[in-house]
């Protein structure tokens, strides 16, 4: 057989192909909370939905809990890394950047009925899952850094943009409860929005936001807390 006739070396990929199995198991989860909600948490539903047995999904996870917590941890970075994506695109400004938070908030696929279901079972058992709390305090840290990123960043430009006289009397903005309430604001506009979408459009939405945090950085000047 001349060189030419010879079938290429096929690469191995047996490293990958656990991995590869526990990415589909958690992308049929997923797809099993869309389709079904709570009642997709069966094992068995899972399993068909990923078209293997059970015995290979407790081959992969030690038990439901870990597979669950798993698929909360890849739907949450999922959405929040689209965030983080949109912000790092837009320009080299705290405004812009703010604008681009907002629009992949209130845009697809936060705005879908389905990822609503997803995060009401995933809220459903966050009360009584010590996993699932784990993963959620893992996981929110990146949102809460970037919020708080980028109100600081806001906070300092108002600042720097103050008079000496005025900014002596303008108080000092608390970093900690900003974040907390404009991600309750966020977090609000967006469940009301998906349980009901004919309320407001999202672009008024993102105007509700930005009028928000406009006020905050005029009553305030720069973070008292990181």
């Amino acid at each position: 057989m001349t060189p030419r006739q010879r079938s290429p070396k096929q690469p191995r990929f047996r490293r990958q192909l656990p991995e590869e199995r526990r990415q589909a198991l958690i992308l049929a989860t997923i797809e099993c909370l869309k389709r079904y909600g709570h009642d997709g948490l069966s094992v068995r539903t899972i399993s068909a939905a990923a078209g293997v047995s059970v015995g290979l999904i407790n081959h992969h996870f030690p038990n439901k809990d870990e597979l669950i917590a798993a698929a909360y941890r890849y739907f949450n970075n999922e959405l929040v890394g689209a965030m983080l994506a949109a912000v790092a695109r837009a320009a080299d400004s705290p405004r812009e950047r703010l604008h681009a938070f907002l629009t992949a908030s209130f845009s697809p696929p936060n705005l879908d009925a389905d990822v609503l279901t997803v995060w009401v079972v995933f809220w459903g058992l966050y009360r009584h899952s010590r996993l699932i709390q784990r993963v959620h305090q893992e996981t929110y840290e990146d949102y809460v850094r970037l919020v708080r990123g980028m109100l600081a960043e806001l906070m300092t430009e108002a600042r720097s943009k103050e008079s000496r006289s005025n900014a002596a009397r303008t108080p000092r903005a608390d970093l900690r409860l900003a974040a907390i309430g404009f991600t309750a604001l966020v977090d609000g506009l967006w469940l009301e929005w998906c349980l009901e979408p004919g309320t407001f459009r999202p672009a008024e939405a993102i105007a509700l936001c930005e009028a928000w945090v406009g006020s905050l950085t005029r009553r305030t000047r720069g973070p008292a807390l990181e």
